[in-house]
């Protein structure tokens, strides 16, 4: 039964009644094999063309390849999880949602903003380096004086995130099936490009690189300190988290960006013809192909040079990326290739974090706890307004502020998403025992505990300036809820007028 106030749950059964009415209905329209590209196309991107290199100098050494290993670990357990609550409620707005009928309304919107801390904020990140490999392909063009930012008054304007974000947030709000069209096209073109740093960076591997695997912890005084360090570093008395063990750890909680995007499928679960079966194979789908190309280029990165020279440089903190190696090794017009490669690959990645987004915040809407107005669909079965506010929200942070630390912060944000998904598989299990399950998970409930586990161990490896961070937004979460969200609830309202009658 549901409970009051802040615990009160949204029945299964009413979540999916929700997704009937005629002025809040989304089209479904996308099969398993769309939600496969949403999910491919989502996670390849960032991490893959960024992260690998600069895990490699900074972190982890050549044992990079590791870290994307544990990484995956957590996510595939976390994803067995998302499968099942995504085939059992096949409604918007996926962990919110979830969270909804486990937790209580108070939870539900804890994870609901939490959300837009990974799918807003990680779409304004990506779209600032989309716009630095944009000023790169310009320079082969028209020569280094080519610039996507300017300044007015001070303030730096960054052009070309701008203008990706109004691109992409007119496509969604256009239609999610064409948004899928352009996705797996794009998605194409950055997997053939990834084969190609593989099959290329191959003939140039020295194995010497590979030596020491799991380089030895930096020294006192070294690499990441202080507030900048790993909480699980700080709290075990290391010195930094800068290579040994240590450093491999951080590194895992790092690469974790480079994963994040496949529980994006279960957002778009309301939208599927036939979700039982699509989403499940949706997101074990995407997962699978972007973890063996992850653990293959990240091994050939490191076999192309050594990971010291992958560091990033300490005069003005620009990091390394894929094209560095190809570089060092004299083949620049391979560079030139990558670069471009990278520009299609962020491209999806924006685009389909906003898609997210867009569900997420339409699903919080559709409940009252952010503005009815936003769940509203249009003509093309899309909710139109939501996708404009997203749009004018990831545009706005993508084009006056800076990107850095955004990759941590997204991060938190995702693995404390995925805690309480498992947690609440858990729950379900118990509260709603019958409910028909297309998927279940194996084994319960050491597989749910194992994720939660997982991606509790992950979190402690973040820094403890991001933990400080996600505190504080949190925390204007909480203020929000009170001062909006709770008052204008549907199942609270509901709830009032059941005791009325």
């Amino acid at each position: 039964m549901p409970g009051n106030g802040l615990w009160r749950t949204k029945s299964i059964e009413q979540s999916i009644k929700d997704t009937d009415e005629p002025e809040t209905r989304l089209r479904r329209n996308l099969s398993a094999w769309d939600l496969t590209v949403f999910g491919v196309a989502v996670v390849i991107g960032a991490g893959i063309f960024t992260l690998t290199a600069r895990t490699a100098g900074d972190y982890a050494g050549p044992s990079v390849s590791l870290a994307f290993v544990f990484a995956a670990i957590a996510c595939g357990l976390a994803a067995l999880c998302y499968a099942e609550f995504a085939s059992t409620v096949p409604v918007a707005g996926s962990a919110y949602t979830f969270s909804y009928a486990t937790f209580g309304e108070f939870m539900a919107w804890v994870i609901g903003w939490d959300l837009v801390l990974e799918l807003a904020v990680g779409a304004a990140a990506v779209a600032k380096g989309w716009s630095v490999y944009l000023e790169t392909v310009l320079g082969y063009l028209f020569g280094d004086g080519a610039k996507t930012t300017f300044s007015i008054g001070g303030l730096d304007v960054d052009w070309g995130a701008l203008l990706l974000v109004v691109v992409l947030a007119t496509v969604l709000a256009v239609g999610t099936k064409l948004s899928s069209r352009v996705s797996m096209v794009i998605t194409a073109v950055k997997v053939l490009i990834v084969l190609f740093v593989i099959v290329l960076g191959i003939f140039y591997i020295k194995g010497a690189n590979y030596s020491p695997f799991i380089p030895p912890a930096a020294g006192s005084g070294s690499g990441e300190s202080g507030v900048n360090q790993s909480l699980f570093s700080l709290i075990a008395g290391g010195a930094n988290s800068s290579f040994g063990a240590f450093g491999l750890l951080a590194g895992a909680s790092l690469v974790f960006f480079a994963f994040i995007g496949f529980d994006i499928v279960a957002t778009t679960a309301e939208e599927t013809k036939n979700p039982q079966r699509a989403v499940p194979r949706g997101i074990f789908g995407s997962l699978a192909i972007v973890t063996v190309l992850y653990v293959a280029v990240s091994l050939v990165v490191v076999g192309m040079v050594p990971y010291t020279d992958l560091a990033t440089k300490a005069g003005d903190g620009s990091h390394k990326t894929l094209a560095t190696a190809f570089s060092a090794n004299g083949v620049d017009w391979a560079a030139n290739v990558i670069s471009v490669g990278a520009l299609a690959g962020l491209t999806t990645v924006v685009m389909v974090l906003m898609l997210g987004q867009v569900r997420v915040l339409f699903a919080m809407s559709r409940d009252g706890l952010l503005p009815r107005k936003l769940a509203r669909t249009g003509r093309n079965g899309t909710p139109a307004r939501a996708t404009l506010l997203v749009g004018a929200l990831v545009a706005v942070a993508a084009t006056f502020f800076p990107a850095d630390k955004l990759e941590e912060m997204v991060n938190v944000g995702t693995l404390f998403a995925f805690v309480l998904v498992s947690a609440g598989v858990l729950v379900l299990r118990r509260t709603h025992p019958d409910l028909p399950r297309a998927f279940r998970v194996p084994w319960v409930p050491v597989i749910p505990v194992l994720a939660i586990l997982a991606c509790l161990w992950l979190m402690l490896n973040l820094t403890v300036l991001t933990w400080l961070r996600f505190a504080a937004w949190m925390v204007l979460g909480v203020v929000i809820y009170f001062a909006y969200g709770r008052r204008h609830s549907l199942l609270g309202q509901r709830m009032s007028q059941d005791q009325v009658g």
